[in-house]
């Protein structure tokens, strides 16, 4: 589903060339939940960038579905990516002076859309991860995990086949990132979304189908 071909990320400046990625060869298939684990600063975002069309390589190539979509213009990225990938963050990103079900609703305003549709949709995903009594509350209103689970809401209201998530637990204690880790799971199992999930926590990454070990850039397994 996902590949990954001799990928080479470097970052210049007029003194300065740092390698973020060097060598990376991955193959994702559909279904998989496959985490991302390594020590702070060792190119674990910036693959995912890579994976979520964000960014582009240096060199290499990235496959979608045996399609090269690298070199692709940024109109057909950024359609591809609201329709095919959703993205959770560490941080939720969420608008605090819109509501809950207006928060998960984004995705959808770039599509052609009828209003209650998607109203329809936000709703469903808020009530697949337990938050349909919120759909009217703000975020300054919710705590932390609840926030986490707008934003995990958001990324799948337009039934995405990838779902990528950078530290999703990351600002959350034991008992809600385990909660979280449970959603996320639910999703790969039941609908089928192909996970990928950068984080620092052993105890989550065994949980996954396949850890993906990073070292200065380099993949280790």
């Amino acid at each position: 589903m996902i590949r990954l071909e001799g990928i080479e990320k470097v970052y210049r400046t007029e003194r300065i060339e740092t390698v973020a990625l060097a060598d990376i060869n991955l193959e994702v298939r559909e279904g998989e939940f496959v985490s991302v684990m390594g020590p702070s600063g060792c190119g674990k975002s910036t693959l995912l960038n890579l994976i979520g069309l964000l960014d582009t390589p240096t060199s290499g190539s990235v496959h979608l579905d045996g399609t090269r979509i690298d070199s692709y213009q940024d109109k057909a990225l950024a359609r591809m990516r609201n329709r095919q990938i959703g993205f959770v963050f560490q941080t939720f990103h969420l608008i605090a002076d819109l509501s809950v079900v207006d928060n998960v609703e984004i995705p959808l305003l770039y599509r052609r859309m009828a209003a209650s549709e998607r109203r329809r949709r936000a709703i469903e995903a808020l009530d697949r991860v337990g938050l349909a009594s919120r759909v009217h509350h703000f975020p300054t209103q919710l705590s932390g995990g609840q926030q986490q689970r707008v934003a995990i809401a958001r990324a799948i209201v337009g039934n995405p086949r990838i779902l990528l998530a950078d530290e999703p637990t990351g600002n959350l204690d034991s008992q809600m990132g385990h909660e979280i880790m449970a959603i996320l799971k639910e999703l790969n199992s039941e609908l089928q979304t192909t996970v990928v999930m950068v984080t620092h926590d052993a105890r989550l990454a065994e949980q996954t189908t396949r850890i993906l070990r990073l070292i200065d850039g380099r993949q280790v397994n």
